[in-house]
């Protein structure tokens, strides 16, 4: 029988800066672009920082069409309306505000303070016929809801009729 060797080696390293040591894992493969490209940027900004500019604040929003209506929410804790601006442009609704908080525990002859601050906006496309002129918008408990109506516009259908070949048409070249 023949003699095998066994050497242990290391394992590459496959770490890539700012992506961390996933990104060539199969649990990476199943990420879309899009959350790689904003994973990337939230490191570029981890590591680079702002610049000085105030952070950049992404509220969580939902948009959906119902019973001729859009409807639109915005997870804004912590806001109050005052702090909210909503406009309609075009056919662009845009949210757009900034949150400012600011913490302070004194314990045992130390203080602890915490700022955070945060702008955001959001620009929204506006389906085709929108009523900017109805639109409303109301806050409460931190979620701005809008409502923008839409004017249900039925499908053009238009029957074609069915008939039998009658003869057939040659074509010369």
């Amino acid at each position: 029988m023949a003699e095998v060797k066994i050497a242990r080696t290391e394992t590459p390293n496959y770490e890539v800066p700012f992506l961390g040591p996933d990104l060539f894992r199969t649990r990476m493969f199943g990420y879309t672009p899009f959350t790689l490209m904003r994973r990337f940027g939230d490191e570029l900004e981890r590591v680079f920082g702002k610049g000085g500019e105030a952070a950049v604040w992404r509220p969580a929003i939902d948009v959906k069409l119902e019973k001729g209506m859009m409807l639109v929410h915005a997870e804004l804790p912590g806001l109050k309306k005052e702090e909210v601006k909503v406009t309609i442009t075009g056919d662009l609704l845009a949210i757009e505000g900034e949150r400012k908080t600011e913490t302070e525990e004194k314990k045992g002859g130390w203080v602890h303070t915490e700022r955070n601050y945060g702008k955001f906006y959001r620009a929204i496309a506006l389906p085709e016929g929108a009523d900017a002129a109805k639109a409303t918008a109301e806050f409460a408990d931190g979620v701005l809801a809008i409502t923008v109506p839409i004017p249900e516009v039925a499908p053009a259908v238009k029957e074609i009729p069915v008939g039998d070949v009658k003869a057939k048409v040659e074509v010369k070249h």
